[in-house]
């Protein structure tokens, strides 16, 4: 079975990635961003989260995970059609915040698709440890303007399922 026919939504990148270059030939963080840009030039594959209900409650899942939950500072984030990105401050372990956001939005989107058990998201995710303030505001610009580098919107701050949308800055727990 291709990538493709899976249906699986993102959090970071997937592995058949490896296949399009040579991951010997790029560090970690040069392999990330290309990753990324062949998710955000997919044109086929699972894009259940350019759905504005799915997108909405992937947003307001985050707000609820630091507001309601505590599991995390959220400093931004990104939900792009077929992936998403988050740079948070963790106060729990990563595995159970992640486990936990993946397990809600799994079964609230499965619902509002109409596919209820199947599997919405990929096993895996992408973590990395920031190690300066310098990494942190990079990380920070390179996640609210993905959906402008990706040509989605002219500037970061259109995109409504983005922290630079003031807008989404607002939204309420749903």
């Amino acid at each position: 079975m291709s990538w493709a026919d899976r249906s699986l939504s993102h959090f970071a990148c997937m592995a058949v990635c490896l296949v399009v270059f040579p991951p010997a030939r790029l560090t970690n963080g040069k392999a990330f961003v290309a990753m990324d840009r062949i998710l955000d030039s997919a044109m086929v594959g699972p894009r259940d989260l350019a759905i504005p209900e799915i997108a909405a409650l992937l947003v307001n899942s985050l707000r609820n995970g630091q507001h309601l939950c505590g599991h995390y500072e959220l400093h931004s984030f990104v939900v792009m059609p077929n992936h998403v990105h988050v740079l948070a401050t963790p106060r729990v372990e990563a595995a159970r915040w992640v486990g936990s956001l993946k397990g809600v939005t799994a079964r609230r989107a499965n619902l509002l698709l109409g596919t209820s058990g199947k599997p919405f998201w990929q096993d895996e995710s992408y973590d990395h440890l920031v190690r300066s303030d310098e990494e942190f505001s990079r990380i920070r610009r390179y996640i609210e303007n993905n959906p402008a580098a990706a040509g989605l919107v002219g500037k970061p701050e259109e995109f409504e399922w983005s922290s630079a949308c003031g807008a989404t800055l607002k939204a309420t727990a749903g």
